[in-house]
């Protein structure tokens, strides 16, 4: 039972007054726990100015297992840091920072790195676990104006919120900012000392408190919820009367071509009128001044997994309809309430339903089932909350993919997944399979050897082995035959196979390339960091020829007509974007990328009717575009204004708040005249 009550003040004077963790000696365990199962762990040593920490998670297969060992000053903060061990997917960890005096040397996976710091600065650790964010806090809590310099750059701040009881005592919770997209919440106790670490779907908490853990990550949910309706306040723009978008191009996907210039009026949540360019405005319209920009459909992103922070992403990204691939069923319910509310910015969200089998691989989303009468119930379940389709994933049982069909067909879902382990893509086109995600998941049933295990990361390192594949070869041509023949879809989440496979330490990502600059400190040091272990020349080589065999077969089967389904399995809408320039690089024509990117999805969905083009009656779900992607698809980055479920946003208002560099500047409003119509104005 958790519960809100007022914090004692002596803990907040000892902090202000710079109590050390130096001080501290002991040791402090703490469980991870992922959606309600324990996936790993945290040991934090302290004796006096030594701390070593101890952390290993294996989720769905994968986590990172390391060690650091920590020298603190007299205020607590991080004089030696050594960082030793493999990261989530194996890469390998070995990252050190020293300073002495008024000198800071660091070095990490993007390399070396020294500055010269007068008065106080604290080091962000690349790959730090939960506990160092109890450092942070203590840290920032310590400092007067709560904002201290980051190295390698940046500023680390603190907010503090209302204090949290757990089982009759009371914890300190505070947010770090200045990491990620979004901060990060822990609670502390008397001693200045972390409790836990909180967030939806996932608590890292001390040993002994594992059945608090649902109820610290609902209340992480709560409050993340309160300061993304805040940030909705502030960037979403209601107007009670008509909107005429004057001077655009509209894209038609239908012909892949640019119209004439025109204006575009909508009203509430439907496109009213495409007309001339010269006709005349009517008494109360607001006026939006294109200046000649592209008008799109809303992009569509087919495997999300949609959180707060990425919802409020995938609208700054023109993203305006995604497809969830697997959620906390409760939190996407409750979500999709919010933002039809309006609470919160978010685009329309087709729910699939996860469905996993039980191994020590296990995924935890949606339902783990135990048997093939479980995995029918959750059929089920799913289809009478108005899901979608059912997704499968690696440990289900392939024996049981038969009755998950027969289920899901009697309730009117479709099915699509992963392939199970221990199986192949043409097992399951046969078993019903309308679907294939990820393209991975596709071809390693051309590479893989009988009783190779795919619930590992062996699902990303086996790519290594289609670098110069035939793809004419009579395996190949029958699985796509198969998939051509009956009409199964692929959803290739290619560019997060790009960032898997090609990242490297030191170099800028070419999954984020065209936007690095855009990115906040923290995340272009992620993406200059390498995600698979390379281990040889060769490793790097096969790496390579594998990702050109991925555009390769992306282009044969545009050809032969099997639909694709623009996906990302990432979190932060730009994603979209590259993903799309990946299929132009492929060699798929930019109108044909364009039209999968609008109007392709909404006809595999069936919303064509309503979504998917610009015309009179359809729902105003479009964005503005400073460039013309049939010329450059990196110009989809230059997004100058959203319009979605009859909201207005100016994505540079939104970038600012997650502290990315805008990439295009909001048009030209004029409201009407006193007494013609309300309205609410940037």
């Amino acid at each position: 039972m958790i519960r809100i009550r007022p914090f004692r003040a002596a803990f907040a004077l000892a902090m202000l007054a710079g109590a050390s963790s130096a001080a501290i000696a002991g040791t402090e365990r703490y469980a991870v726990v992922a959606n309600g199962e324990k996936v790993g762990f945290l040991v934090a040593e302290t004796d006096g100015e030594q701390v070593s920490v101890t952390y290993d998670v294996k989720n769905n297969g994968r986590g990172p297992t390391m060690r650091e060992s920590i020298v603190l000053d007299d205020r607590g903060l991080p004089r030696r840091w050594h960082l030793e061990g493999t990261s989530t997917f194996q890469n390998a960890i070995d990252e050190r920072f020293v300073r002495e005096g008024a000198r800071a040397r660091w070095t990490d996976s993007t390399g070396s790195g020294s500055a010269t710091v007068e008065g106080e600065a604290i080091y962000v650790a690349q790959e730090g676990s939960p506990w160092a964010l109890g450092l942070y806090a203590r840290a920032l809590l310590a400092d007067a104006d709560r904002a201290i310099p980051a190295l390698p750059g940046g500023t680390l701040t603190l907010s503090e919120g209302e204090p949290v009881e757990v089982g009759g005592v009371r914890y300190r919770a505070v947010s770090i900012h200045g990491i990620g997209l979004s901060p990060d919440t822990v609670l502390l106790d008397d001693d200045g000392e972390l409790f836990a670490r909180i967030a939806p779907g996932s608590v890292t908490v001390r040993e002994g408190f594992e059945n608090e853990a649902e109820a610290l990550s609902a209340l992480a949910a709560s409050r993340q919820a309160e300061r993304f309706a805040r940030i909705q306040d502030k960037v979403a723009h209601r107007f009670d009367a008509p909107v005429r978008l004057r001077n655009v191009r509209i894209f038609d996907p239908e012909g892949g071509t640019l119209g004439a210039p025109v204006s575009l009026v909508f009203h509430g949540e439907e496109i009213a009128a495409v007309e001339p360019l010269d006709s005349p405005a009517t008494p109360g319209e607001v006026v939006v001044d294109g200046a000649g920009r592209t008008v799109l459909p809303g992009l569509h992103d087919m495997h999300a997994h949609v959180s707060l922070q990425s919802a409020l992403l995938y609208i700054a990204a023109g993203v305006t309809s995604v497809r969830d691939m697997g959620n906390d069923n409760a939190f996407l319910l409750d979500l999709q309430e919010r933002i039809a509310r309006g609470e919160v910015a978010g685009p329309r969200i087709v729910r699939n339903g996860f469905l996993e089998g039980r191994s020590e691989y296990s995924s935890r989303n949606g339902f783990i089932v135990d048997s093939a009468q479980e995995a029918r119930a959750a059929v089920r379940w799913y289809a009478a909350r108005g899901y979608w389709q059912v997704k499968i994933y690696n440990s289900m049982n392939p024996d049981w993919v038969g009755d998950i069909v027969d289920e899901a067909k009697k309730h009117g879902l479709g099915v699509t997944g992963h392939v199970p382990a221990f199986t192949d893509a043409d097992a399951m086109i046969a078993a019903g399979y309308d679907e294939l995600t990820h393209i991975n998941q596709l071809m390693l049933g051309w590479v893989l050897e009988p009783g190779e295990d795919t619930r590992t990361i062996l699902r990303l390192t086996a790519m290594k082995r289609t670098a110069g594949l035939d793809l004419s070869a009579p395996r190949v041509a029958a699985t796509l035959d198969a998939m051509a023949a009956r009409g199964v879809a692929i959803d290739p989440t290619a560019v997060t196979l790009e960032l898997l496979m090609l990242s490297r330490d030191g170099a800028i990502s070419p999954a984020v390339a065209s936007y690095f600059d855009h990115l906040p400190t923290a995340l272009q040091r992620r993406r200059r960091q390498g995600i698979a272990r390379i281990e040889s020349p060769a490793d790097e080589a096969a790496y390579l020829g594998a990702f050109e065999t991925i555009k390769r077969l992306l282009a044969q089967m545009h050809r032969r007509g099997i639909a694709i389904l623009p996906g990302t399995d990432d979190a932060t809408g730009l994603s979209v974007h590259r993903e799309l320039q990946i299929y132009g690089e492929a060699g798929i024509a930019p109108a044909e990328v364009l039209h999968l990117a609008t109007l392709g999805p909404e006809q595999y969905l069936g919303r064509d009717q309503r979504l998917g083009s610009i015309a009179r009656g359809k729902l105003a779900d479009f964005i503005l575009v400073d460039g013309n992607p049939l010329e450059d698809l990196a110009a989809l980055h230059r997004i100058a204004m959203v319009v979605k479920g009859g909201s207005v946003y100016f994505p540079e208002e939104i970038w600012r708040e997650v502290g990315v560099r805008p990439f295009a500047a909001a048009p030209a409003v004029t409201l009407p005249d006193a007494g013609q119509g309300g309205d609410t104005a940037p």
